[in-house]
């Protein structure tokens, strides 16, 4: 049979390991071919062959599953049943195995049954034929096992809302007591494997899980017994842990079911003492950590109304988290926050709940001790623990929310001191980190207005030791007291002299905390520290030159704050400090008479890194400027134009120039226009030399806020920078393909867009107009969603321009005929184009979002160009591949376009688009769902 060994050879490729083509190849074929008929034959006999290699027979079961999904519509009525009789005959087969192939046959059963409402009881057949012969138990389990997930699960399956539900009565819900009597059968026959025992657990956690199997209907069932039973057993303790942990999750309608609450309450309390038992198990730990948190997540109601009965399960939690196995703990983390949001509404919390959270404070604290040799950690494990400890953090803000912020603050306090009074050299600097680190992470919950914990805090940081890490954690809890320090105004001093010393230290991360803290105390408390402005200037022209450009960058930034809280005249003298500073760095390389080395570059890069933080933050001080900035447009660019000329080349001053130019955009306003014409000029002849592309990012941002200006120098500027980099993109095309240069097409789309807005009578008019939309065109090739989405955009703010179909109620402008006159003539010399790349990107890498803009452009390409469209649809759908869409649905959408053209309605348009979508979607997924697994 020719389709068999064709089969074949392309299995053998795998096996050979050859390169990745040949193996895309193949793996194209085989999936070709499990959408063809021919596939029903030739898996049969490939399934029923005892001659065919394993990975054949494994490909036939996946076939079958795959069409049985979504092809059975491909079969007589009277062949389906003779397939059904081809897989359960399958399954006898391989009923003790290979495991895969069973569960592909096991998957394409359940489909079957859930789509042939003529097999009338699938369960009892299939009990029937498998149930009575101890060797095929084992395939019947694996079958009630995946026909609830499948059921649930596979929603590809084409049945209706209606079929379903009639369906999924028949096969589960009719059938949830013959299951369970026949797993207690199972479980208590004699001889039973633990096997078999594994497999009735996970059977029954499979129907619970669906909700098909209810908690309560297990009350006198010996399954819930036989499941902690289990528990004693190496073998099943997983699979135990999983049904117990269902079982509990099922019982959250506590009323409902507290029959069997009742039951499994007692059981949970006494496996407390296993945990000791199990000390030296992580294993067991975890699983039993897990049961215990699930109980006391699903109980919280009952733990809190009835602490008398429900509490061991509140203390074994606790164990848990004790427990030091860091991957354990963060089990209960969830239990503890949802206990805590439970206990913060109530009036009066319980003593016993108090001194739980007062335990697990402590035992959190002494899990964010760094190990005494941090250096044995490797480099990951360091960066794993360290987050840990943030997450650690959280639930040290639900002891806050349980016990009080100020409370948990000086039990941390209590620490830091009692480990300091034993002197210097009885105790380790984890003993004092640790609670600092917890002293950050509550900070979030600390009142403002506090007048107990936090000074008490703020006195003692002067005094710790003075560690690195130590350090590190203070100047952090600084940071993150800021708002409090902005209440108590007197601490500022012997802060920002704690702060600068954090500076001189040796180590680096001690001086990015000391950034931070600065940044943060001069945002939130910028009003106290107007004085210390000129402090923080000495600072920076001494300090400022040793620091990495991260932590310079925070000083600016702190400074900026302060700056935007002066008084105007006096913030625009101030700005004019800090900024001239830079700008003479700028004007010093661009006057040297040598080129500028690599070091001194990169240290003009760095400041203009800093006037762009210091203009970020304080934005602009609106149209009337102070006297101190009124000139400063004209002064900065006479320093930045011939900076450009001669260093514009260098892609990183590139990208801060234009940064700051963005900024000083905002910052100057208005007062930017007289210098406009010669900044686009500029820019436009950047890009020429370069084709950078943060070039074209700032034209558009000109042109978006400047665009409607009418002034005729300014358009002209306008003109030039359009042409010029649209004849310096085409020569980009022609050296490189769009994928390649994605930030060039992102900001040239952009900059049209702003153009197509804000100065269309440059856009349209232009000779540059043809060329921009075939770059449109172009971008629609880039799998890029930011650029897809502007490319889109863009096209279909040109094909649904106003000026097309003027409104005939006014006079339209007079230009919009030369608009017209140009739009039309591009649309259908392009048309074959933008419909194919339309099409294929919709059927293939749009993002799903754009849907909606593909279905504007097509519905405005129907109504003013009908002849066109019908004309270019046919060779654009044959281009389109088969596994992106099939022919069935090409030609269906064929006929649904040409019959909504010529009766003009529009409306269909979108129907159809949405359709071919659908379709193709549909054949993407099933390839995604279906691969061959090697």
């Amino acid at each position: 049979m020719a389709a068999v060994q064709a089969v074949l050879s392309a299995l053998d490729v795998f096996g050979r390991a050859p390169d990745k083509a040949a193996l895309d190849q193949a793996n194209t074929w085989l999936q070709d071919f499990q959408h063809s008929r021919d596939a029903w034959a030739t898996c049969n006999v490939l399934l029923l062959s005892p001659d065919a290699p394993p990975a054949a027979k494994l490909f036939a079961a996946q076939t079958f599953r795959a069409k049985v999904t979504y092809d059975l519509y491909e079969m007589d009525p009277a062949d389906i049943f003779r397939l059904r009789d081809t897989l359960v005959t399958a399954l006898e087969t391989y009923h003790a195995g290979p495991r895969t192939i069973m569960v592909q046959l096991c998957l394409a059963i359940s489909g079957l049954a859930l789509q042939l409402p003529a097999w009338e009881d699938p369960v009892q057949n299939m009990i029937d034929s498998f149930g009575r012969n101890p060797a095929t138990v084992p395939a019947l389990l694996q079958f009630l096992t995946i026909l609830p997930e499948e059921l649930c699960t596979n929603t590809k399956i084409p049945v209706t809302d209606d079929e379903y539900k009639e369906r999924a009565n028949t096969l589960l819900t009719s059938k949830a007591k013959t299951v369970v009597d026949l797993l207690s059968m199972y479980l208590q026959a004699p001889g039973v494997t633990s096997t078999i025992q594994a497999q009735i657990f996970a059977c029954l956690s499979s129907w619970l899980a669906a909700g098909e199997v209810t908690a309560v209907s297990l009350v006198d069932s010996p399954l819930p017994g036989f499941a902690f039973d289990a528990l004693v057993s190496d073998e099943l303790f997983d699979t135990a842990v999983n049904v117990i942990c269902d079982l509990i999750h099922e019982t959250q309608e506590v009323e409902e079911n507290m029959p069997m609450i009742e039951q499994l309450v007692p059981r949970i309390i006494a496996l407390r003492p296993k945990l000791t038992e199990y000390k030296e198990d992580p294993d067991k730990i975890r699983g039993l950590a897990r049961i215990f948190t699930e109980a006391g997540e699903t109980y919280r109601s009952l733990l809190l109304h009835h602490p008398e009965t429900f509490f061991p399960i509140v203390e074994a939690i606790g164990d848990c988290t004790a427990y030091p196995d860091l991957d354990i703990v963060p089990i209960t983390f969830h239990f503890w926050m949802r206990l805590a949001q439970n206990i913060g509404k109530k009036p009066s919390v319980p003593a016993p709940f108090l001194d739980a959270y007062k335990a697990l404070m402590g035992v959190i604290i002494q899990h964010l001790h760094f190990p005494k040799d941090f250096s044995t950690l490797t480099g990951q494990e360091a960066e794993n623990f360290r987050s840990f400890r943030h997450v650690m953090g959280d639930t040290l803000k639900d002891c806050c929310y349980v016990l009080g912020a100020d409370a948990c603050l000086l039990a941390t306090y209590d620490m830091i001191t009692a480990a300091l009074a034993r002197g210097p050299n009885a105790i380790s600097w984890q003993e004092i980190e640790a609670p600092l680190f917890s002293m950050r992470s509550m900070g979030a919950e600390v009142d403002p207005a506090d007048d107990k914990a936090v000074p008490k805090i703020m006195d003692l940081i002067p005094s710790l030791p003075a560690h690195p890490r130590v350090r590190y954690a203070a100047l952090l809890i600084i940071s993150r007291y800021t708002q409090w320090i902005n209440r108590h105004p007197d601490y500022i001093p012997y802060q920002l002299q704690y702060i600068s010393a954090g500076f001189d230290d040796t180590d680096t991360e001690v001086n990015a905390a000391a950034g931070q803290a600065l940044k943060y105390l001069c945002e939130d408390c910028k009003q106290h520290l107007v004085d210390f402005l000129p402090q923080l200037h000495q600072f920076l022209a001494t300090v400022g030159p040793k620091l990495v450009q991260d932590d310079r960058l925070m000083v600016y930034e702190a400074i900026a704050h302060v700056i935007s809280a002066m008084p105007m005249e006096q913030a625009a003298q101030s700005l004019r400090t800090f900024s001239s500073d830079i700008l003479a760095q700028v004007h010093t390389i661009a006057a040297k008479p040598t080129p500028a080395t690599k070091e001194e570059l990169q240290s003009v890069c760095n400041a203009l890194e800093s006037l762009e933080v210091m203009l970020g933050v304080i934005q602009t001080f609106g149209e009337d400027l102070p006297v101190a900035c009124q000139n400063s447009v004209q002064e900065g660019w006479s320093f930045f134009d011939p900076f450009i000329v001669k260093y514009g080349s260098d892609y990183a001053i590139c990208e801060r120039i234009t940064r700051v130019l963005r900024l000083a955009l905002t910052f100057f306003g208005g007062r930017a226009r007289p210098i406009l014409p010669f900044v686009l000029k500029r820019m436009s002849d950047a890009f020429e030399v370069t084709g950078f592309s943060s070039y074209l990012w700032i034209v558009g941002k000109i042109i978006g806020r400047f665009g409607n200006d009418e002034d005729p120098a300014l358009r002209a500027a306008l003109k030039e920078v359009f042409e010029h980099s649209s004849n310096k993109l085409v020569q980009l095309l022609q050296e490189k393909t769009p994928a390649s240069i994605p930030d060039v097409m992102e900001d040239y789309l952009h900059m049209l867009l702003q153009m197509l807005d804000y100065a269309p009578d440059v856009f349209f008019p232009s000779p540059a107009f043809p060329v921009a939309f075939k770059a449109a065109l172009a971008a629609l090739t880039v799998v890029h969603t930011d650029i897809i989405y502007a490319a889109l955009d863009l096209i279909r703010g040109i094909v649904t321009h106003e000026c097309l179909v003027p409104p005939a109620s006014a006079l339209p402008p007079p230009k919009f005929p030369i608009y017209a006159a140009a739009i039309n003539p591009v649309v259908q010399k392009d048309g074959p184009e933008l419909t194919g790349y339309l099409l294929s990107g919709m059927v293939g890498d749009f993002p799903e979002e754009s849907t909606s803009m593909v279905v504007t452009i097509f519905r405005q390409l129907a109504a003013l160009w009908q002849r066109e469209l019908l004309s270019w649809l046919p060779m654009v759908l044959q281009q389109l591949p088969v596994t992106a869409v099939p022919d069935q649905s090409k030609t269906q959408f064929l006929t649904d376009m040409s019959s909504a053209i010529q009766s003009a309605e529009y409306d269909r348009v979108k129907r159809a688009i949405l359709s071919l979508h659908r379709a193709s979607r549909k054949a993407r997924d099933r390839r995604r769902a279906a691969p061959f697994e090697a």
